[in-house]
């Protein structure tokens, strides 16, 4: 194995896939799976050693270093794509509509999303203000209906730490909201 761009391939390589597992990682630890995130760790360690193990073999061609650096961010790019396709745990959006007549909860919940709203006073007046606990996998598809019914709602997403009881234990983890959207999508056909 003595072709320098092969060695650097390969160095390019392991590196992306290292970083994918360590990006896998940490976001499995931060949720809380720590058995998952262990044994994904055995794997990330193993091909961390290797690369870098063939980087510091040959430290005198510069070129491993680079494609060692370089691997290691398309590897961040690559582990943050991978999240992002995994969409795990919950969302919680919050949205303000300067409209409190529109019939934003009852077309939300059509929708299949758990919606607590009540009315707000802000700067400008009065205000519609919901709340809408959904899975991440479904939060693009939010925001797409929250822009439908009002281009101008003000939104903030974050992440929940912890939830208990309410709609999401009957209806939400049962499937609710990709019912609803497969019946939309029935009605529109």
């Amino acid at each position: 194995m003595e072709n320098p761009w092969l060695i650097v391939a390969i160095i390019l390589v392991v590196n992306i896939v290292y970083v994918s597992f360590f990006t896998l990682r940490m976001i499995f630890t931060l949720k809380g799976q720590r058995y998952f995130a262990a044994f994904i760790s055995m794997f990330e360690i193993v091909t961390y050693i290797y690369g870098l193990g063939i980087v510091l073999d040959r430290l005198d061609q510069w070129i491993n270093v680079v494609a060692y650096a370089v691997g290691y961010g398309l590897g961040v790019i690559c582990g943050m794509k991978i999240e992002e396709k995994l969409a795990l745990g919950y969302i919680t959006v919050n949205v303000i509509s300067s409209d409190p007549d529109i019939e934003f909860t009852r077309k939300l919940r059509d929708k299949g999303y758990g919606v607590t709203s009540w009315y707000a006073y802000g700067m400008e007046g009065d205000r519609l203000n919901m709340q809408i606990l959904t899975p991440r996998k479904y939060e693009l598809v939010l925001y797409q209906a929250i822009q439908e019914i009002d281009p101008k709602a003000f939104i903030v997403a974050y992440e929940p730490k912890q939830i208990h009881g309410g709609f999401w234990a009957k209806s939400v983890k049962k499937g609710k909201i990709q019912r609803a959207q497969e019946e939309q999508q029935q009605k529109a056909l």
